[in-house]
């Protein structure tokens, strides 16, 4: 008797427990859809089928809870010991992926950017959010298979609208990689006077170095060092990033700091450790002195005013012809199936299967975006004991907490010719360099010696040619050969 009535209350105890979450579970779903992102009455994705069923799909799952500052949570979120454990959760889920600007963009009826898309492909295609944890209380946001889809298409309709290079196969104008523009719109005569300048020891404070000191047209555009030399051998903190393809970055440098080129440009002449010119006045003056200077600089910026500002604008119209098109993958994509073996077509799905192109993708495969170094793992806690100002990332520029140990993607493109890689310069192999990323940066935290091989052959396909030469063999002094803007 005494067990039966114990049973029965256990029962009893189980079934209120499911009253409870029913309810509880009821009223989530009415706040998730009375709160949820909408639509402006006179936004273009009203008249997007494809648009508005991805929408739908996304303001269904509510993303913006862990993704979006500001947004009004669900109350449980407030209560005591779930606010501290969802407290970090919101902080990493913020800090990982903005989903204001995907609102934004739908809004607007605009794309995303190549990356944010991206991002968003891989989290779908792998099935991870919304988490598990999060569906318990929330089962309504579960993607089945059609919401699934609908969000896929719109990614691929979104590359293919706005993203895709003239040129590439029909079948690979929605892919997260495409190839590199034969030609961008540059203005040759600055360009000619950008690259006498790039070459010049002038610009630096002994007369001993210049742009293509750290940054050699024939070893892909780096220096090949762990970091790079400067003035009197002085070491700089950080690895030398390509010029080959920076054209096609948000921003240069590993944090950002530089918003184009020519602030790029700017920025090693005066740096002490770099070519330790003590100011751009001095520089310039340097260069007014040099023989056939003013008039080159009249004949191009219509007067001989000879500053920080024009030559590093000219470096920078220079810098802007360093793209490297028809690598056997760019042929690839353009529709040549056997410019690539069957090795590096595995090799190529495996990179988009385990998410590296959440991140690297677009024409330069990367340089598009920012992203935490560790996203997947303690990358800073396993290799450094001392981590140092170089290792703060973005944040050293930003002075954002939420930018800590954030860099800019670097590109992809001619990767076997940048070792070392990483921002620290640590890593001496591409094979190492593949196993770490998806060892720090995805969920494959260990994936086959198979995958490493594939991925790195694959990785190989990504060498172009600069001026139609294969850049493994570009002369130091490659001269400048003007082409038609497309």
């Amino acid at each position: 008797m005494r067990r039966s009535t114990i049973t029965k209350g256990i029962a009893g105890l189980v079934a209120l427990g499911v009253v409870a979450w029913g309810g509880t579970v009821t009223y989530l779903e009415h706040f998730d859809h009375a709160g949820a992102f909408q639509l402006p009455a006179d936004s273009p994705t009203r008249h997007d089928p494809t648009a508005m069923a991805a929408f739908a799909a996304l303001q269904e799952v509510r993303c913006d809870y862990c993704h979006t500052k500001g947004t009004d949570l669900p109350f449980y979120f407030k209560l005591p010991l779930a606010n501290q454990i969802m407290g970090r959760d919101l902080a990493e889920g913020q800090r990982h992926f903005s989903f204001a600007p995907i609102v934004a963009a739908f809004q607007q009826g605009k794309p995303p950017s190549v990356e944010q898309l991206s991002r968003i492909e891989e989290v779908i295609v792998q099935n991870r959010m919304p988490p598990a944890a999060y569906l318990l209380m929330h089962p309504h946001a579960h993607l089945d298979e059609k919401q699934r889809a609908d969000i896929l298409k719109w990614v691929r309709d979104q590359r293919e609208r706005y993203y895709a290079t003239p040129g590439v196969a029909a079948a690979f104008r929605g892919e997260p990689i495409q190839p590199i523009p034969e030609s961008v719109p540059v203005d040759w005569n600055k360009a000619a006077l950008g690259r006498e300048l790039f070459f010049d020891n002038t610009l630096s404070g002994d007369g001993k170095l210049n742009c293509a000191s750290c940054h050699g047209l024939n070893t892909g555009g780096v220096d090949n060092l762990v970091t790079a030399t400067g003035i009197s051998g002085h070491k700089g903190p950080i690895n030398t990033p390509s010029v080959y393809n920076s054209v096609f970055s948000i921003a240069q440098f590993w944090n950002g700091r530089a918003k184009d080129l020519a602030a790029q440009a700017a920025g090693p002449v005066t740096n002490p450790l770099e070519m330790g010119s003590h100011d751009w006045e001095s520089v310039a003056e340097r260069v007014r002195n040099e023989p056939g200077y003013a008039d080159k600089f009249s004949a191009v910026f219509g007067s001989d005013a000879i500053n920080q500002d024009t030559v590093t604008n000219a470096i920078a119209e220079y810098e802007k012809t360093l793209i490297t098109p028809d690598s056997r993958f760019d042929l690839y994509l353009k529709g040549n199936a056997s410019a690539i073996t069957d090795q590096e077509k595995r090799g190529y799905e495996r990179f988009k299967q385990i998410g590296c192109s959440g991140c690297h993708s677009g024409v330069a495969i990367g340089g598009d975006a920012y992203e935490i170094m560790g996203l997947e793992g303690p990358y800073f806690d396993d290799r450094h004991s001392k981590l140092t100002a170089a290792d703060q990332g973005r944040e050293a520029f930003t002075s954002n907490p939420a930018d800590r140990q954030r860099f800019k993607v670097p590109n992809l493109r001619n990767v076997e010719l940048t070792g070392p890689w990483f921002h620290d310069g640590s890593v001496t192999s591409l094979e190492q360099a593949v196993r770490e990323m998806a060892r720090y940066q995805t969920p494959d935290r260990d994936i086959s010696n198979q995958d490493v091989q594939d991925i790195t052959a694959f990785l190989k396909t990504l060498t172009g040619k600069y001026d139609g030469i294969p850049l493994k063999d570009v002369p130091a002094d490659a001269p400048l050969r003007p082409v038609q803007s497309n």
